[in-house]
């Protein structure tokens, strides 16, 4: 059945709404403003998504994308908008979630900004995945939002299979040697990181030689059926790590660690979190690699961090011994952190599925007197700040663009505990 409507706005995914009777047919790469005609739905979890649609009366807040690749690939939703449009939605969007008027920090770039791509190597193409789909991938030369360095590492990629004639892999079936290349940069040292993930199988010696501009290279291989951009390191050749430098502070980063993707917006984060730290002794939950811990003990606080992954424990501690700081980093669940009320303000930066209920038990209970929570989710912010407002009065909300021409954004509240008579 063929629908023709207007979208009137944009869901919390960054889809358009077309009003079908009761029905709300959901429209990507749309804008506010889009006369549609949809030929072909989809369901997805109890939604309608457009599938075969056509633009026929553009709205006029529509802008031509940057990028060549924009309405195929799923990678951005939102580059048809003006910033000052993505803006304003993530604002509205937070609003509606968190019943607050959060204002939105831009990020200081919207291209070139992203530290990291992890692009398909397949049958099907080398690539991001088909907006919908995980089995199809659109062909890419380069991508905008990473920089000028994706398409040197991506046109090497291609000479190198061209030479060796290797096999791609073959999504859905599990065979081909080639899987994933991952590119990591340092927008502020311009380091760069090649990371090869293959199946197992032999990889001609002479691999790095197509890539020896970048300061490190990876081999990693994935023996598992999972669809997954790293694996065991196999091999590395140049650098074992390669730097990124954040308002003065220095984080090694290493294939298989996280690291904050958009480097120009971590800046703004870090400095976010840090004047709104407070006293002298801060527990860096969820710390990772020490991204929020690090910065602070530079700033003069004593820091300890708490990360249940030893592998970025390792990585945390590596970091805070290259700056010269005072901070440990150990071993932990968040559930079972000790005494909170022995640090001046804890800093808690959760996965998207939000704090552990017992977490929040504890932070109710005697929870520290500064608690500043970061939070990629404001579904799952929302719902812990449900259970905190109880004892903690919000003395702020800031949203952070770290994710330009997507729907997400990153959050960060200062909550500060209620003294009761």
């Amino acid at each position: 059945m063929t629908i023709e409507g207007t979208v009137r706005e944009l869901n919390e995914d960054g889809l358009g709404i077309v009003k079908v009777g009761r029905r709300r047919v959901l429209v990507p790469f749309s804008a506010p403003g889009d006369r549609v005609r949809i030929e072909r739905t989809r369901k997805k979890k109890r939604k309608i998504i457009a599938e075969r649609f056509e633009i026929l009366e553009p709205s006029p807040v529509r802008k031509e994308p940057q990028c060549e690749y924009f309405g195929r690939c799923g990678g951005c939703l939102l580059q048809h908008l003006d910033y000052r449009d993505q803006l304003e939605f993530k604002r509205f969007k937070l609003n509606a979630i968190l019943n607050e008027d959060v204002e939105i920090i831009p990020s200081p770039k919207i291209f070139g900004h992203r530290n990291r791509i992890d692009v398909v190597i397949s049958t099907r193409g080398i690539g991001f995945r088909r907006y919908g789909t995980w089995w199809d991938v659109v062909d890419i030369e380069w991508c905008p939002v990473f920089g000028p360095s994706s398409k040197r590492v991506l046109k090497s990629l291609r000479e190198f299979i061209e030479d060796h004639e290797v096999s791609l892999y073959e999504i859905g079936k599990n065979e081909g040697l080639l899987r994933y290349i991952v590119i990591r940069e340092g927008k502020f040292t311009g380091d760069l990181m090649v990371n090869l993930v293959t199946g197992p199988g032999e990889l001609p010696e002479d691999f790095p030689q197509y890539f020896d501009y970048a300061e490190s290279i990876y081999w990693s291989v994935n023996r598992t059926p999972s669809d997954v951009s790293y694996g065991e390191i196999e091999r590395f050749w140049g650098k074992e790590f390669i730097k990124e430098e954040l308002d003065g502070t220095v984080y090694l980063i290493h294939p298989n660690s996280f690291f904050q993707t958009n480097s120009y917006g971590a800046v703004e984060l870090l400095r976010e979190v840090a004047k709104r730290a407070e006293g002298g002794r801060v527990l860096d939950l969820y710390s990772g690699v020490g991204t929020f811990g690090v910065y602070l003990a530079r700033k003069g606080f004593s820091v300890e961090g708490i990360e249940i992954n030893p592998f970025a424990v390792e990585m945390a501690n590596r970091n805070a011994e290259i700056n010269g700081v005072e901070a440990r980093f150990r071993v932990g669940a968040d559930k079972d952190v000790g005494s909170l009320q022995a640090y001046d303000t804890v800093i808690v930066d959760p996965p998207r599925a939000g704090l552990h209920p017992k977490l929040v038990k504890r932070l109710v209970q005697k929870g520290p007197e500064k608690l500043i929570y970061v939070s990629c989710n404001p579904k799952t912010l929302a719902r812990d700040l449900n259970e905190l407002k109880s004892v903690y009065t919000v003395g702020g909300i800031i949203g952070l663009d770290m994710f330009p021409h997507t729907p997400h954004v990153e959050v960060v509240v200062e909550l500060r505990r209620q003294r009761f008579n």
